[in-house]
């Protein structure tokens, strides 16, 4: 059974469609790209699939679960979790607090319990605080968890994001142009950080990337868009060297 299963996805936006018949078989563990050149649709497919957008027609199921037309937060807790194009960390919490914030989707109290500081409470934060020095250390930001956010180089900021979205406990990860404003060796360090995040975790991913070099480096297959419809798919090779991708990029 694939991990992400979309068929006929589309929307429109004032009679403009801005996903046409959009669809994508992803196989669990499968490292796989969604390109192509600015305005072709892949970011609000990325809405689509979280459930910012509600689709006009169409179907996406994960692992096995339809979840066309759910609510942002039940898809996150169903599975799906996302980072973004601009990096959106709560900047004035700390770097282990971001991480915190991720973990509370599976670690609850009562407002209560909160509020009064009754002994789950303790042993909830507790937990928090473990798992999430956990993953900070995974990406080597165990000795930054005191820094507030905002304080961490670029490079930084991108990995806690990650780490953020994997505190949800995903099992699609969705990053939408992981490498946007890096320089090359950050570029380098994530792809070896993505390539260990999908082993270490055992994790399907699905990624938005202009940057060609990282998409050759890391996908398995792709889907290209254009104009909102899929113009090629396949594995990575074949579709980079295809003509009609050639000139979609190009012409952009």
């Amino acid at each position: 059974m694939a991990m992400l299963e979309v068929k006929n996805l589309s929307i429109s936006f004032g009679g403009l469609k801005a996903v046409d018949d959009f669809h994508v078989t992803i196989e669990k563990g499968q490292l796989y790209g969604l390109i192509g050149p600015n305005g072709a649709g892949k970011t609000t497919v990325f809405n689509l699939l979280t459930g910012v957008y509600k689709p006009d027609s169409g179907s996406i199921e994960l692992d096995g679960v339809n979840i066309t037309g759910r609510r942002t937060i039940d898809i996150n807790q169903g599975g799906i979790a996302r980072t973004f194009q601009n990096i959106r960390l709560f900047k004035e919490l700390s770097v282990l607090d971001n991480v915190k914030v991720g973990l509370h989707n599976h670690h609850p109290y009562s407002t209560l319990e909160g509020i009064f500081r009754l002994p789950r409470y303790y042993k909830v934060e507790k937990e928090m605080n473990e798992k999430a020095m956990e993953l900070l250390k995974v990406f080597d930001l165990d000795q930054e968890s005191g820094y507030k956010a905002s304080n961490l180089p670029y490079g930084k900021q991108r990995k806690l994001e990650i780490a953020r979205a994997l505190a949800t406990d995903p099992k699609l990860l969705l990053l939408d142009e992981p490498a946007a404003g890096m320089n090359p060796n950050e570029t380098k360090e994530l792809m070896d950080t993505i390539r260990f995040v999908r082993d270490h975790f055992d994790m399907t991913i699905l990624l938005i990337e202009h940057d060609m070099k990282l998409v050759s480096g890391i996908c398995e297959k792709l889907t290209v868009l254009n104009f909102g419809q899929v113009l090629t798919e396949g594995e990575t090779s074949d579709v980079l060297n295809d003509p009609q991708v050639i000139t979609a990029y190009l012409g952009e």
